[in-house]
């Protein structure tokens, strides 16, 4: 069965696009009747824009299979790698490990995910990469800030790469129960993860007063994460019908997918304050870079995807 021919997926599409429609109608209004619109209401406007490209982009690449996905987080992760090194502190000397890195691991990686080889996409980056591209950096001859140039383009290997792949790999799972159902686990786990974000923001707007690490995103706070996490959790315990989960493992996976996607946002907010940035770049309007739009998929999309595969798919 397709997912044109999927009355849950169908079900599920027509409740975002109403989503969005309203969203986008309430976004128009608040921009026509105040006479000054000031940075909030024009950086909504600019957010619900983005959406709109990115759930047809998304959609098109679940419709069109397994092939339109792997190409998508691939093209994805280009995007963030290289947001990722512009900001890292590697220089010439690191060329040839860039070039390896970008142009050789990580379609080699997504290339490993299509072809279902779980043992050696699971290991190829942590693994073999990781020596390899030491390795590189060692025989470019340059031993000033060795460790932390080796150590950051491998961290950006590891983030943008080997964690997102785990993502679309989610349509290669094909154990007892699972058979024909990744592109809703993909689903699943998209907006599972974005939805916190979107609560968390909102909770932290209207109701943040006590920040969890000032230092690191002040903006993040106890009640926003509480707000956001609590909203996936019910989403995912109410959208259960459309995976092969049971409504209490649906909330057990939304609760993972949630709690890792906020610590993926503070590790990458963490980044962003050492480099002395607001956003990995400006990619997508109104979000920021890529890497911002997606660091809470990065974290949440290995763990969801081992639980997944062993609570679900046996």
């Amino acid at each position: 069965m397709t997912l044109l021919r999927d009355p849950a997926f169908l079900g599920l599409a027509g409740a975002i696009l109403g989503f969005l429609v309203l969203a986008t109608a309430v976004a128009r209004v608040l921009r026509w009747r105040v006479r000054t619109p000031g940075q909030t209401i024009a950086n909504l406007n600019a957010r619900i824009d983005a959406w709109w490209v990115m759930c047809a982009v998304f959609t098109i690449a679940l419709l069109t299979g397994g092939a339109g996905s792997y190409l998508l987080f691939g093209l994805m992760s280009l995007l963030a790698l290289r947001e990722f090194v512009t900001l890292a502190d590697t220089g010439r000397a690191d060329h040839r490990a860039l070039f390896w890195a970008f142009f050789v691991v990580t379609p080699l990686q997504y290339v490993l995910v299509a072809l279902k080889a779980y043992g050696l996409f699971s290991i190829m980056i942590p693994v073999y990469a990781f020596l390899f591209i030491t390795v590189r950096v060692v025989l470019a001859g340059q031993t000033d800030r060795f460790l932390a140039r080796a150590a950051q383009i491998n961290w950006g290997l590891m983030v943008c790469v080997y964690c997102l792949s785990y993502a679309p790999a989610l349509l290669t799972l094909d154990g007892p129960g699972l058979h024909g159902q990744g592109a809703k686990l993909l689903l699943f786990l998209v907006l599972v993860t974005q939805f916190s974000d979107v609560f968390q923001y909102l909770c932290g707007k209207l109701f943040g007063r006590h920040p969890i690490a000032p230092t690191i995103s002040p903006n993040k706070t106890w009640e926003g994460f509480a707000g956001g996490v609590a909203a996936a959790v019910l989403f995912g315990a109410g959208i259960w019908w459309v995976t092969p989960f049971s409504p209490a493992q649906a909330a057990l996976l939304a609760l993972a997918a949630a709690l890792m996607g906020f610590v993926g946002g503070l590790v990458l907010s963490a980044v962003k304050r050492d480099r002395g940035v607001k956003d990995f770049g400006s990619t997508i309007a109104g979000h920021g870079g890529m890497l911002d739009r997606i660091d809470s998929l990065t974290f949440a999309a290995p763990v969801f995807f081992q639980l997944t595969r062993y609570l679900v798919g046996g």
